[in-house]
């Protein structure tokens, strides 16, 4: 009496994942193919799955369900989800764009047993026509697949498989090789297909939105080359207003305006010409601290990860501020002090008269004077006597406009500020002093170019003589003074460093690292 043994599941091979960065399908709890029935009298599979294989591939018109998985198999136990009686389970599209495999319309007709069975039998008979069989030996238990056994997977993990002896070809699989056709996942539209190579990924990034305008073009450039051209933007504009103003010289109303105002006006009997001592050396420190102000205000301003802390021993609150802001707030302390210096000094020799205007003539003249620099005809120079009328605003609005505006400013974003103060706070928010405190130091950075621009365009040893040599003559003193002055701004610029800065700051207060 024939019959049939099932025999132990084999390892299914699994394929691409059915959804974006989904695991391989199977899932890893349905891994085993189903049994193979093996006759009971001769001990030869009934059917194989290369059969089955060659079958299907030959039958692509009418396709064949897959046998039932083993009994007891997960695959068993778990029922078909979406695949109701009469149709076919359908897979991923065999092209892109188009719907699932298999079509439709092919899912229609008999499933189960009986058409695996029919499609198993059709294959045997081609096998057995196309090549001559070899006698399959008769093991005396039932032989395995191609694939390694793989029992149950409890007992896989206890004990190592058994290797599987090796099976003659299959002579289905290798008169008819199966082609198979690459699946494509695409999100494209199937009716426009795209023909174009796939894009390089080493393709530049898109231009980000705004560029296309000039400023947003040199953004991006690197600051040397920003700097180059921003100071070629502002040869151009002198040239275009030296032009334009010289232009404006050959008309007879501003040649009359000219000399009508020449560029300055008479100060008051009781001015005395020439500069004391003390102008030079207040000079030098407002020079020194100012520059050293500008730079360590701008690391503040820059920096995002200090390097070193500073907390004060006397505060109650415990208020760590970076150092750079330590050693910025110390300056600014020196730089008011030097400053109350200088004003108790220029009222109590009566220095003031040359910086504060007493005549309304002065704003004409400064428009006269003005007018003489941008021509680059320079204004009568008598400085040793006194300022031409530009340079007196400039003076006045220095002393008595941005350094008290940088100071209140300042203090205002300090730590020595009331913080419980409500009243004063509201109204005096510190974003108001954030607002004037920036706009003030670029005034003082431009000041300072127009300052010493004009100071060695207008006769540099007569202008530093008068700065730091306290003389009306033409000779090097002024110069030397003045080069052993730049000397030590540039060292103490240099060694303004963590390393130097951290000592002085600890014996004011603790320091820590980051």
């Amino acid at each position: 009496m024939a019959g049939t043994v099932r025999g132990e599941a084999a390892p299914l091979r699994r394929g691409l994942p059915r959804v974006a960065r989904g695991e391989p399908w199977p899932p890893a709890d349905d891994d085993a193919l189903p049994a193979p029935t093996i006759d009971a009298m001769t001990g030869a599979p009934a059917a194989t799955t290369a059969a089955t294989t060659a079958a299907a591939a030959a039958a692509t018109a009418a396709p064949v369900t897959a046998l039932p998985p083993a009994e007891g198999s997960p695959a068993a136990a778990r029922p078909a989800v979406g695949t109701p009686s009469g149709s076919h389970r359908r897979g991923l599209p065999r092209v892109a764009g188009a719907e699932p495999w298999p079509p439709a319309s092919a899912g229609t007709g008999p499933t189960g047993p009986a058409v695996a069975a029919s499609a198993v039998a059709a294959a045997a008979g081609s096998e057995a026509a196309s090549a001559p069989a070899k006698p399959a030996p008769v093991p005396e238990r039932p032989t395995t697949p191609e694939r390694t056994a793989a029992p149950e997977r409890d007992a896989a993990r206890e004990r190592p498989a058994a290797p599987a002896p090796t099976r003659a070809p299959n002579a289905a699989r290798t008169a008819a090789p199966r082609a198979r056709s690459p699946i494509i996942i695409s999100t494209r539209a199937a009716s426009a297909p795209s023909t174009s190579p796939a894009p390089s990924t080493s393709a530049a990034a898109p231009t980000p939105a705004g560029a296309t305008t000039g400023i947003a073009r040199l953004r991006h450039l690197p600051r040397p080359t920003q700097v180059v051209l921003g100071s070629l933007a502002l040869l151009l504009v002198a040239a275009v207003a030296v032009l334009a103003v010289r232009g404006l010289t050959t008309y007879r109303v501003v040649q009359d305006f000219l000399q009508t105002y020449p560029g300055e006006y008479p100060l008051p009997d009781t001015v005395e010409s020439g500069f004391p001592a003390w102008i030079g050396w207040q000079h030098f420190l407002n020079a020194f601290f100012i520059v050293l102000i500008i730079r360590s205000g701008w690391q503040v301003r820059t920096e995002k990860r200090p390097s070193a802390f500073w907390t004060a021993r006397w505060a109650k609150t415990k208020r760590r501020i970076s150092l750079n802001l330590w050693f910025h707030q110390a300056l600014d302390v020196l730089w008011l002090l030097n400053g109350v210096v200088f004003v108790v000094l220029i009222f109590a020799t009566g220095h003031w008269l040359r910086l504060v205007p007493s005549s309304w003539a002065v704003f004409p003249n400064a428009v006269s004077a003005l007018i003489h620099y941008l021509t680059l005809e320079w204004p009568t120079d008598n400085g040793w006597v006194t300022y031409n009328s530009l340079q007196q605003l400039m003076y006045f609005i220095v002393v008595f406009v941005a350094a008290p505006l940088a100071a209140l400013t300042g203090v205002r974003m300090s730590g020595i500020w009331p913080k419980r103060t409500t009243r004063l706070n509201a109204a005096y928010p510190i974003e108001v002093a954030r607002a004037i405190h920036f706009p003030v130091m670029l005034f003082f950075v431009g000041f300072i170019i127009v300052h010493v621009a004009l100071v060695f365009a207008t006769g540099a040893l007569r202008n530093l003589n008068h700065m730091y040599g306290s003389s009306d003559e033409v000779n090097w003193i002024g110069f030397g003074i003045f080069f052993a002055s730049l000397v030590v701004m540039v060292a103490t610029w240099i060694a303004a460093r963590p390393l130097v800065i951290a000592p002085i700051a600890s014996l004011f207060g603790k320091v820590t690292a980051r």
